[in-house]
């Protein structure tokens, strides 16, 4: 692994295949200190950088960057809405979970596949009832992902 300090370099560089190589490397260099330059990562032209920048903050498991993430929720390309979601289901903060019910109505079928998932993870009862109204979405992976957050949701608060 490279060192932090070349990692935090590399993230501002020139080429976009040097900067996810860098959103690599700070995620999994586990330094908290690499919140602050992955989080401005998400704002990055390419898509595959902001992909791979909520990634790596998924991978710090920290808190302190779920407000970059949630941010990056709004963003226009399904890959990183998609891999946003990945990482707030891998910190787990009950912060997320009003910003994940709106993913629930996104138009990518992997952000609300994803959404429902997490939601089943974070175990809130809130997302029941918008979960149940996924059991009519066209797609089968959807309907089976709010069928299993449920079934997980309701386990954990009997």
């Amino acid at each position: 692994m490279k060192d932090f300090t070349a990692s935090s370099t590399g993230i501002n560089a020139t080429s976009a295949r040097k900067r996810r190589g860098a959103a690599l490397d700070l995620g999994r260099s586990g330094n908290p200190s690499a919140i602050p330059s992955l989080a401005a990562a998400l704002s990055d032209p390419d898509p595959g950088v902001r992909s791979e920048a909520a990634l790596a903050l998924g991978k710090l498991d920290d808190s302190a960057a779920v407000p970059a993430l949630i941010t990056a929720l709004g963003d226009a390309e399904p890959i990183v809405r998609s891999a946003v979601i990945a990482a707030l289901g891998r910190i787990r903060d009950p912060a997320a979970t009003g910003p994940l019910l709106a993913g629930l109505r996104d138009p990518e079928i992997s952000v609300r596949t994803g959404a429902a998932m997490v939601l089943g993870k974070l175990g809130d009862m809130r997302a029941v009832d918008p979960l149940s109204k996924m059991a009519g979405d066209p797609i089968p992976e959807v309907r089976e992902a709010a069928e299993l957050a449920m079934v997980r949701i309701r386990k954990r608060h009997r």
